[in-house]
């Protein structure tokens, strides 16, 4: 009974394990990768994945940026030049002024008329006697055409008065002939004796008619002649001030539509310049003093020169006195009316011996700078500012300073330093 009882139970545990077993395997196929098939395309993973990766990088670029940079001040700088080819002597003023020139014209008609031809324009070279326009000429060549007409009637009386003086002076000799052999009267001799003479007042009359009749020809070939407009000197065009069809007048009319010039011409040859100076220093410029000049269009180009004169008269409004200095080289770079800065030289003695080359170099003005009592300057390298002292010398060029020690040819210094520049700081050339 015992035994009976307990085969069906364990029957029934065997048979539960082995349904046991079979799920289990069951599962394990399930789990298992079947990988006969044929792999699974994740071609709509790849765009989701590549759009966080650059998120990612974007926001580590951003806070690199911002995290891990270093500001860089922007400074402007220029180069210490060497003192090999500048000039010996110091300068003891600095004045600024303008290209004149002493011989320009507008030039103009001398008679009122409507412009016909224009013959120029601005840059054109023009020489002495050159025409640059002409104004209509139909009236005055129809008065020339008249005076000429005259005059050839006035020459027409005149021979015609000389032939009849001819026959008279033969009457009154035949008269005169006739009356020596009593075969003539009185009256018939005196008859001839006038005619002849009054024949003779008629020529000299006709003869300064004649005369009249030249002079006014003359007058007119002037006024056709003055239908046309000449250079007055050699120089180049700057303005061109007239177009065909307008009205020119010697002198202003008033009107809009009056031209007083045909245009503008200057001699290149007359060009000086003219500064103003301080009356406080006039006492350091005088005649025939060196002068180097430099034109702001041109910074690095030294332009020998020397004054000219001192004018004799004080701006009151400015108290200032006008030097004029004339250019010793000739060059078409320089123009009326360009600015330009000058620095009056010490005067040498000829008498002297032979003077030692200048030491040091050339920086800025403009990159000097007092600080504590010394001359400083800041020097841009490997992207660090270094402040550095300087002795300055006498020597000036224009708007540069010599500077004896403290800086080197070619080393970079910042002009116009901006306060709070510091040594070691980091910085970049502006752009």
């Amino acid at each position: 009974m015992t035994a009976a009882t307990r085969h069906p139970v364990a029957h029934f545990t065997t048979a539960n394990a082995s349904s046991l077993s079979v799920e289990k395997s069951d599962l394990l196929n399930q789990l298992r990768i079947d990988r006969s098939a044929p792999a699974q395309r994740s071609g709509t993973r790849t765009p989701l994945i590549l759009g966080v990766v650059v998120v990612l990088l974007v926001a580590a670029g951003v806070a690199a940026y911002f995290f891990g940079r270093t500001d860089a001040l922007l400074v402007e700088t220029a180069s210490a030049r060497s003192l090999a080819g500048a000039p010996a002597q110091a300068s003891v003023l600095d004045a600024t002024g303008y290209i004149t020139a002493r011989r320009l014209a507008t030039v103009s008609a001398k008679i009122t008329g409507r412009v016909q031809t224009v013959l120029i324009e601005e840059g054109m070279r023009v020489e002495q006697g050159q025409v640059m326009a002409t104004l209509e000429d139909v009236d005055v060549k129809a008065q020339r055409a008249l005076g000429a007409a005259r005059l050839e009637a006035t020459r027409s009386q005149l021979n015609e008065i000389r032939i009849n003086l001819a026959s008279a002076e033969r009457e009154s000799t035949r008269q005169q002939g006739l009356a020596e052999r009593k075969l003539a009267s009185a009256q018939s001799i005196d008859a001839a004796t006038t005619q002849a003479a009054a024949l003779r007042g008629r020529l000299a009359s006709a003869q300064r008619e004649v005369q009249v009749a030249q002079r006014s020809l003359e007058i007119l070939d002037l006024d056709v002649d003055n239908t046309i407009v000449r250079a007055p000197f050699s120089g180049v065009v700057t303005v061109k001030a007239a177009q065909p069809g307008e009205i020119i007048s010697p002198l202003s009319a008033g009107g809009s539509f009056t031209r007083s010039g045909i245009g503008t011409i200057v001699d290149m040859d007359s060009l000086e310049i003219e500064v103003d100076v301080n009356e406080n220093f006039i006492n350091r410029v005088q005649a025939g003093q060196p002068v180097e000049a430099t034109l702001n269009a041109y910074p690095d180009w030294k332009i020998p020169a020397a004054v000219i004169a001192i004018i004799p008269t004080a701006d009151r409004s400015k108290a200032t006195v006008k030097v004029r200095i004339a250019i010793k080289v000739k060059d078409a770079r320089i123009v009326p009316d360009m600015g330009i800065r000058v620095a009056f030289l010490e005067e040498t003695d000829p008498n002297a011996g032979p003077t030692e080359p200048p030491k040091g170099v050339l920086v800025p003005k403009a990159a000097l700078r007092r600080d504590a009592e010394q001359d400083v300057v800041f020097v841009l390298a490997d992207a660090r500012l270094s402040r550095r002292v300087v002795t300055l010398g006498t020597l000036t060029a224009g708007d540069s300073r010599q500077v004896l020690s403290g800086v080197a040819a070619g080393d970079r210094v910042v002009v116009a330093p901006a306060d709070g520049l510091s040594d070691g700081a980091s910085a970049s050339v502006k752009p």
